[in-house]
């Protein structure tokens, strides 16, 4: 990795790699392409990591928001406690990295930043949910950029995420 360029962590996905829940990948033309011009990206797949495999059963937020759980509707699997160790040795790993901002792919149980999905007991669906590792990422750099790919589209918020990533990376090198 090039030291002289400003990281950011990414979705594996959304760069191409095909480790998505049925074996594709959502490239994101604005992730490969302005921002892969800005920043050297750093590509993360938490579910595909902590050993689901590719392809595999979807998995899904349960309960509240304050404490979701990731459940495998199919077989009923629990895969909270393992993704939140994941999580936690992985952000770890990151830290040698100096990633300035994250790049999450929206609706997802474990990178969803906004309104993800929340399967309540009584079968109603909110979405007020917050992915396992964005959680985790957000909690332990709380001033990091943050951003979902659906938003990027956007260019204004695009040129936003942008300007919040160089000025993050300033503050962090005074």
């Amino acid at each position: 990795m090039s030291e002289d360029r400003i990281r950011i962590g990414v979705s594996a996905c959304l760069v191409g790699e095909k480790v998505r829940y049925d074996g594709g990948h959502k490239r994101d033309p604005h992730v490969t392409g302005e921002l892969a011009e800005c920043f050297e990206l750093v590509p993360v797949c938490p579910e595909a990591e902590v050993g689901m495999g590719t392809p595999r059963e979807t998995v899904r937020l349960e309960g509240a928001a304050a404490a979701p759980r990731m459940i495998a509707p199919a077989s009923g699997a629990d895969w909270t406690e393992r993704m939140s160790d994941f999580a936690a040795r992985r952000l770890r790993e990151l830290e040698g990295l100096d990633l300035c901002g994250f790049v999450f792919k929206k609706n997802s149980p474990s990178c969803g930043v906004f309104g993800v999905e929340l399967w309540r007991a009584d079968g109603t669906v909110v979405r007020d949910g917050r992915g396992l590792f964005a959680a985790a990422f957000t909690r332990v750099h709380p001033e990091a950029p943050v951003e979902e790919e659906g938003r990027l589209a956007d260019p204004g918020l695009r040129a936003d995420f942008v300007r919040r990533v160089l000025a993050y990376a300033a503050r962090r090198r005074d």
